[in-house]
């Protein structure tokens, strides 16, 4: 990878870091996301990483397998909260079957420990994770918040 994509990646990173898209209170009778509930099965997850001590509360709100809304709340590392960030913008307005098949290609990508090409088509930002792949300590950083996606899905169609 050319440095100055690095750069273009790690700016991305820093960016969502700062502004974290989606993050506030996941509680589902309150804010933007009371008006939901009423038509929306909803889905919450809970996920830490012991490890560096990052953590993340996901809810997503779902109608006819169509993601209405993700939120979070969270504490944790540039990384972990970036990708949080980065995974709300991307996901919310998708499908369930696209946001399985974005998160299959994430997943591909943070275990080829920088060997796969990310494919910024389907991952549009999160593309910019791909250096991180090469420090597995960090991976677990990044797939905190794409983790607690899987399960509020799977809780919110059961």
């Amino acid at each position: 990878m050319s440095s100055e994509l690095e750069s273009l990646y790690q700016q991305i990173i820093l960016d969502h870091a700062k502004r974290r898209v989606g993050q506030g209170s996941v509680d589902p009778s309150s804010g933007a996301g009371s008006e939901l509930a009423a038509g929306c099965s909803t889905g919450e997850s809970h996920q830490l990483n012991p490890i560096c001590g990052d953590e993340v509360t996901l809810r997503v709100w779902l109608a006819d397998s169509r993601i209405e809304r993700v939120a979070w709340e969270g504490a944790g590392c540039a990384i972990s909260m970036a990708s949080a960030s980065v995974l709300t913008e991307l996901v919310s307005g998708s499908t369930r079957d696209d946001m399985m098949e974005q998160l299959d290609c994430f997943r591909e990508l943070m275990r080829s420990r920088g060997t796969v090409v990310p494919d910024e088509e389907v991952l549009g930002d999160a593309a910019a994770f791909a250096g991180v792949s090469r420090f597995p300590a960090r991976v677990k950083c990044a797939m905190l918040a794409w983790v607690a996606l899987e399960e509020a899905v799977l809780a919110a169609n059961s």
